[in-house]
Order: C-alpha cells, then sequence, then structure tokens
C-alpha cells in the first residue's frame, strides 16, 4: 500500500511512485536472491534510530533511485522519511506476500 507523508510535495509523492514500482518488480523478478529481498525486508522493518544517518549504497536502490531522477547517484539516504527510500521498501514489501520472508 502506498504510504506517503501529508507533507510530501507532487515531485516527492511521483519519486515515491517511481521508487515503489521499481522495488516491486526488482522483488518479483525471479533472478533475484531470496536472501536480497530478505535485506530489504530487514531494512523496512528497521526504524530510523537504529538505521542512523546511514547513506545506503545497495545497487538495486541505488538504480532505482538514479531511474526515477534521471541523475546518477552513488547513495540514498536510509531514512523512512526519504521518499525513494521508503517507495522502494514498501514496493519490496507490497510485491512479497505475506507469509514470505515472516511477515
Amino acid at each position: 500500500m502506498r504510504n506517503y507523508d501529508d507533507d510530501w510535495t507532487d515531485s516527492q509523492r511521483a519519486l515515491y511512485d517511481e521508487c515503489y514500482q521499481a522495488g516491486g518488480d526488482w522483488a518479483e523478478d525471479p533472478d533475484t536472491p531470496s536472501d536480497d529481498v530478505q535485506y530489504v525486508i530487514n531494512l523496512a522493518e528497521g526504524d530510523d534510530d537504529s538505521l542512523g544517518d546511514a547513506e545506503l549504497d545497495y545497487p538495486p536502490l541505488v538504480d532505482a533511485v538514479t531511474q526515477a531522477t534521471g541523475e546518477n547517484i552513488t547513495s540514498v539516504p536510509a531514512s523512512h522519511h526519504d521518499p525513494a527510500f521508503r517507495g522502494f521498501l514498501d514496493g519490496v514489501r507490497d510485491a512479497v506476500g505475506d507469509d514470505t520472508f515472516g511477515l
């Protein structure tokens, strides 16, 4: 389910939507290793306090944001307040079944 912040701009919502779609497509790809999907699920389950001020260079996430923004980036803030990060993670979670990976 799409999960916007009330104060996001239209461009932030669009970024979330594109990353959400990319996350879902990535998770549903049969070539995506289940350990990689589990890693992203674990990120989604973490809170911002446990993630700290980290920047992630996880390739599927970086690729999704690069494609969505059209800008070459090297990392993404690990924050559930960041539309790209949260969109990708929500897309992955929604793409896998509730009985998968202990969800």
